[in-house]
């Protein structure tokens, strides 16, 4: 592997990096499973927000989060898990990268809760209109679905939410101090890029809901 273009000290190979952060705790890797318990499938169960990762034929990754209302990753069995697809923005990057690449990976968060519940699998796309039927919110049912076969299911421990006080109210950002989604597209189009009548129009179809389901 080259050195990187800001950075000749680079790290190349497995030796290297064992040799710098040592090996897993014999405790870490039995709880890694190929399936789910009664009390893992609680993560699910409650849960109303997950990261989803794929990539592509030539591994080009993508990183997506879903939410809904918890418990919308519907537990088919211990060892398959149907995720919900609701409109988006249509480029479709997980979808397409399933067509490619069916392995993914999933993070499921649980709000106030610091310790997370990370799943290994490989994903199917389906149209199946009896198992989304379930999925339905607001009376509206997904048209298609992501079934996923677990390899690995296993909690990941509290260290990164602790150490980011993710769930203290005190260190919440206001939103107004943070860049709108029309100031970000102005940013990229330049100036004459209608910021705010962007803003004020992507806010009065989230007041309404328009696209939600």
């Amino acid at each position: 592997m080259p050195a990187h273009r800001l950075t000749p000290h680079v790290i190349d190979n497995e030796a290297q990096l064992r040799a710098l952060i040592g090996s897993p705790a014999a405790q870490t890797c039995a709880k890694i499973t190929d399936r789910l318990n009664a009390l893992t499938r609680q993560f699910i169960e409650r849960s109303p927000f997950l990261c989803v990762a794929t990539s592509d034929a030539q591994a080009s990754c993508d990183l997506s989060p879903r939410g809904d209302p918890a418990g919308f990753v519907r537990i088919l069995d211990e060892r398959t898990l149907l995720i919900p697809e609701r409109p988006g923005n249509r480029l479709a990057d997980t979808l397409r990268n399933i067509l490619a690449n069916p392995h993914i990976g999933l993070l499921f968060i649980v709000p106030g809760v610091t310790d997370t519940f990370r799943v290994n699998g490989r994903a199917t796309l389906t149209t199946d209109a009896a198992l989304l039927a379930p999925c339905a919110v607001e009376g509206k049912a997904p048209v298609l679905g992501i079934l996923v076969d677990i390899d690995e299911a296993y909690t990941q421990c509290s260290k990164a939410l602790l150490r980011s006080q993710l769930w203290d109210p005190q260190r919440f950002a206001d939103p107004a101090a943070m860049p709108t989604g029309g100031q970000v597209l102005r940013a990229i189009q330049g100036e004459t890029f209608d910021a705010e009548g962007y803003d004020a129009e992507r806010a009065e179809r989230y007041r309404k809901r328009v696209g939600f389901y």
